[in-house]
């Protein structure tokens, strides 16, 4: 079973750069995208109903701005957009797909490199959602986390680490965060598979041109459950995929060890 997060940086873009070629191409059971920057209203029957998937879309009330959406070959057990706090969920940040064996949050967090009003919001995000999560971890939940983090954890996870201390996406604050999430149940897939490896980055600045120098950042994440765990079996970024300033990243599931569990 194959899931793929990427934050396409406005679905519209990406239709006319053939992102929905790439997807028959590449055939994920669940695709998960951020910053689809459009409401259902503004969208094309191509993105709406493509073929082989049923889709579900959480759209900010502010036009042109964040969103979610996520593409399942198999109609879910049940979908909720948001969490339960009006000031997150009016950015359309959250969309959970339940399947047979996991819950699937698609998530765009938010940036807080604008000013410090929206690193503010941006840790109240991590706190509220953590809490979230944690409820559901406590009831025996099993639990997929995918999307863009907007934060590097750890020194490895950008190519800049000194020069970028103070900025927001690699903030002390911001980076403890990551470690809640690890300490509250979450594992890091990525580094499960990849553990020591460097130069592995889902996003690059389009101002410096940095994709071409591979100077960029790991914020692009699946956050599993460690009760999930035992059906991972590997977890990959999809580095050479243009289109978006970031790229894809993918999961692969057992799907009989998940049936069967």
């Amino acid at each position: 079973m194959k899931l793929v997060s990427w934050n396409v940086n406005g679905i519209r873009a990406m239709l006319k750069k053939g992102i929905l070629d790439w997807l028959a191409g590449e055939s994920p059971d669940l695709f998960c995208i951020q910053e689809t920057k459009a409401q259902p209203e503004q969208l094309t029957t191509q993105l709406l109903e493509p073929p082989g998937y049923h889709t579900f879309w959480n759209s900010a009330e502010r036009k042109g701005y964040s969103g979610v959406a996520t593409f399942s070959k198999t109609k879910p057990i049940n979908v909720e957009a948001g969490f339960g706090l009006e000031e997150f969920d009016i950015e359309g940040r959250v969309l959970m797909t339940e399947h047979s064996g996991f819950k699937l949050f698609n998530v765009y967090f938010p940036n807080g490199k604008r000013n410090q009003e929206r690193l503010d919001y941006k840790l109240r995000f991590y706190a509220g959602f953590l809490d979230y999560c944690a409820s559901l971890l406590a009831q025996g939940e099993r639990l997929v986390i995918c999307g863009d983090v907007n934060t590097a954890h750890r020194p490895i996870d950008l190519a800049r680490p000194k020069e970028n201390e103070k900025t927001s996406g690699f903030l002390p604050v911001e980076r403890e965060w990551i470690d809640l999430y690890l300490a509250a149940g979450f594992v890091d897939a990525f580094r499960t598979f990849h553990p020591d490896e460097k130069d592995h980055y889902t996003w690059w600045s389009y101002i410096t041109n940095a994709r071409a120098r591979n100077v960029g950042w790991r914020i692009d994440y699946f956050l599993v459950s460690k009760n999930l765990m035992p059906v991972v079996t590997g977890a990959s970024i999809l580095s050479d995929v243009m289109g978006s300033d970031h790229c894809p990243i993918l999961l692969e599931l057992d799907s009989d060890s998940l049936s069967g569990a």
